[in-house]
């Protein structure tokens, strides 16, 4: 089996690959460019890939047999290619969900608490020119006080609403299928009602540009809003706009539309405000979380050569 690595170094330099470089000849690349896809690929059985897209320009005249993308996502494989031309397609489901789950109670958190202006006030010697024992302001507010509303009630959208209750907060939930646990409602009206409104859902046709400019505008006052979806899933522009408003509270973002996003990217202009938070799109990956994966698609490549279902997407 001659497997393709393709852009290794997402996977981070500490992870363990051995899994998988067990199960036949492994060409590693810690990059690459869309140009280089194609002859990398050309006599690969399987190909591991992360963000790199997979497409009709880069597939056709491959040995590709099975495509395993290390994530659970996987908007960036073309998978009508892949059916039309008998290519197999596995992703990595559950892997990650409470790194996901942790990164977006921390930004909550960090969000409703002011927490890196408390520190600031603290680091830059403020506090001890003071004279007064304590600063109360910016004033915060208990998170039991408000209404999370969760969109999105897959694996990772139900840990987080299940955090978010233990927090003592009202849940409100998002999903197709019916979850008794909590009030489900319609995206406009969780919009409406929610104070902190979380995104969990994947990136296809029905959910690209969701949170729109007309349900930015219809959210509470100071609402904070955290995406560990899919950049696209947000309008980036109308979000910025509604930051440099004062319309929201607070913006939590760790997946973008373009990655990394350039310096043209609206998400520039607000880099230096207080109420935001970006990270580098790493809420999935703690080092359980990327050993766990790596583990899981060697699975996926040895029941695919047995004639195995195994998280089969095609």
């Amino acid at each position: 089996m001659k497997i393709a690595i393709l852009d290794a170094a997402t996977l981070g330099a500490d992870v363990d690959l051995s899994p998988i470089r067990s199960l036949g000849e492994t060409a590693e690349y810690a990059t690459t460019t869309p140009d280089e896809i194609h002859g990398r690929i050309l006599d690969a059985d399987v190909v591991v890939v992360n963000k790199i897209k997979l497409n009709a320009t880069n597939l056709p005249g491959t040995a590709v047999k099975l495509i395993c993308v290390a994530a659970t996502g996987y908007d960036n494989i073309d998978t009508e290619y892949c059916k039309e031309h008998g290519i197999a397609l596995c992703n990595v489901p559950g892997y990650s969900t409470d790194n996901v789950a942790q990164l977006t109670l921390a930004m909550a958190l960090s969000l409703v608490t002011h927490l890196p202006e408390y520190n600031e006030f603290v680091s830059s010697g403020a506090y001890s020119a003071s004279g007064v024992a304590n600063k109360l302001t910016p004033v915060y507010h208990e998170i039991s006080s408000m209404t999370w509303g969760v969109v999105g009630g897959g694996g990772i959208g139900g840990k987080v609403a299940q955090v978010a209750e233990a927090m003592g907060c009202k849940v409100l939930m998002c999903r197709r299928k019916p979850d008794d646990r909590y009030e489900q409602v319609s995206i406009d009206e969780l919009c409406k009602r929610a104070d902190i409104i979380s995104l969990h859902v994947p990136l296809n046709d029905s959910t690209r540009g969701m949170i729109s400019r007309e349900r930015i505008s219809q959210m509470k006052p100071g609402a904070i809003l955290i995406n560990v979806a899919r950049g696209a899933v947000t309008d980036e522009e109308a979000l910025t706009e509604a930051l440099e408003q004062g319309r929201l509270g607070g913006l939590g973002v760790d997946v973008y539309s373009v990655e990394p996003f350039p310096q043209d990217h609206p998400f520039t202009r607000i880099l230096d405000r207080k109420n935001v938070c970006f990270t580098p799109h790493m809420a999935w990956g703690s080092a359980e979380a990327r050993n766990r994966c790596v583990r899981n698609m060697a699975e996926n490549m040895k029941a695919f050569f047995a004639g195995e279902q195994r998280n089969r997407i095609v």
